[in-house]
């Protein structure tokens, strides 16, 4: 279990704030890691669906784990986006995310062109054995048209380097099945912030969350209770951050978050197509539930204030 342990916990899915002219705003991406690390986040993922991978180049993805990295120093992990539809490219994404000094990895199912249980084993073996780095697998279906089962994930298990996987699947059953059948150390984090209770009740070891980019203390305060058995405690958490994590996903992910943050003054809110702004009626929402929550002044607490320019 020693070798996964650092990977348990609260980990921020990481948005990548741009700039006017959509260049990413290096600036507010390393005011964006000092907020959690000052907040006490277990780690960071940067580039992964809620950082707009999709829209990233190859290029630039280095150069934002590369800036997590060196800011980061090494105090919690760093687990790096690196996956995409074609096995070849993932792989080279995977060993620029490892030169950049990534700590582990997080590798999405290919989507779009749906691979058989049998391409996705052979896919996520192929990357595994490319680099050195631990390896975690993300099922999303939702976002993916992709299912990875848990016969699968069991084969993959067996891989020295693959450590666990991120579900966000939406299948209690199946989720409660890898619990059960997972080999020792194996790790099942939540890939959704409103089932992470649960999953964490039934013996999961963390969440790669998005609440975590506005509420990155109260979000690990829930996982930390959970993880010790406090459930009292991270059921008052879950139930005061619920509308915020329902908030984040009126709209596409990463749309509302990145609303959000802009709101409580941490980054200039732009995005690359064919993301756009929310509609006026989530806007009007989400600044409700984060004045609820205390989070509108953060910005300005932090002392990390972004105006649009």
């Amino acid at each position: 279990m020693n070798r996964t342990r650092r990977f348990r916990g609260c980990f921020v899915a990481l948005v990548t704030p741009f700039r006017r002219d959509r260049r990413v705003d290096f600036e507010r991406l390393e005011a964006l890691v000092d907020f959690q690390l000052d907040a006490g986040t277990d780690g960071i993922v940067p580039c992964g669906t809620t950082g707009e991978s999709a829209t990233l180049r190859p290029e630039e993805q280095c150069e934002i784990i590369r800036c997590v990295v060196e800011r980061v120093r090494g105090r919690v992990p760093v687990i790096a986006g690196a996956g995409t539809n074609s096995t070849e490219e993932a792989i080279a994404l995977a060993r620029a995310a490892e030169q950049a000094g990534a700590d582990a990895l997080l590798s999405v199912t290919p989507y779009y062109n749906r691979p058989t249980q049998e391409g996705l084993y052979q896919h996520f073996r192929a990357i595994a054995e490319a680099v050195r780095l631990p390896v975690l697998l993300y099922n999303v279906p939702s976002r993916t048209g992709c299912q990875l089962e848990v016969g699968t994930v069991l084969r993959l298990a067996e891989s020295p380097n693959i450590i666990g996987v991120k579900e966000a699947s939406g299948n209690l059953e199946q989720i409660m099945e890898l619990l059960r059948a997972r080999p020792s150390g194996f790790l099942i984090l939540s890939g959704d912030d409103a089932w992470t209770l649960p999953i964490l009740a039934l013996g999961g070891d963390g969440v790669i969350s998005v609440i975590a980019n506005e509420a990155p203390a109260e979000m690990r305060e829930l996982v930390a209770a959970a993880l010790a058995g406090d459930f009292d405690r991270a059921r008052a958490a879950h139930y005061r951050l619920l509308p915020l994590m329902r908030g984040n996903f009126l709209e596409t992910n990463p749309i509302p978050v990145k609303a959000a943050l802009a709101m409580m003054g941490l980054i200039e809110e732009n995005y690359r197509l064919p993301l756009v702004p929310p509609r006026a009626e989530t806007r009007e929402r989400l600044r409700a539930i984060l004045a609820d929550l205390n989070l509108l002044s953060v910005g300005a607490r932090h002392g990390t204030v972004a105006t649009q320019g």
